[in-house]
């Protein structure tokens, strides 16, 4: 038995090794097993000077944001983690130091490093 992985696109375990490629010989997909997959669904945001963020990246506020319906003010260099992406407006679900859970905008957080 030979460790192939069934096809991505219909799942057939009739795949066969051509070289390098990896071929599904019932809908024709043909593969590089080694190739990193992305997915194209995947969210990528880029903070306010273009770093590249990813989810549990740790952000600080680059400008002063009123919490809509309070009185509350985010003040600049509150720190955040962002937990995850979301296809909206507001694109950044974070945990905000001292506040709790909220939507923030990314061009207005930076990247720590």
């Amino acid at each position: 038995m030979s460790n192939i992985p069934p096809c991505p696109k219909c799942e057939s375990e009739y795949v066969y090794e051509d070289g390098s490629l990896l071929i599904c010989p019932e809908c024709a997909h043909e593969w590089n097993p080694n190739e990193v997959i992305e997915d194209p669904d995947a969210i990528i945001l880029k903070d306010a000077v273009g770093n590249l963020l990813a989810e549990e990246d740790k952000v600080t506020l680059i400008k002063d944001l009123k919490v809509k319906g309070s009185s509350l003010v985010l003040k600049v260099g509150t720190k955040a983690v962002i937990k995850r992406f979301v296809d909206a407006d507001h694109d950044i679900d974070c945990k905000v130091d001292g506040h709790g859970q909220m939507m923030l905008k990314s061009k207005f957080v930076r990247k720590q490093n």
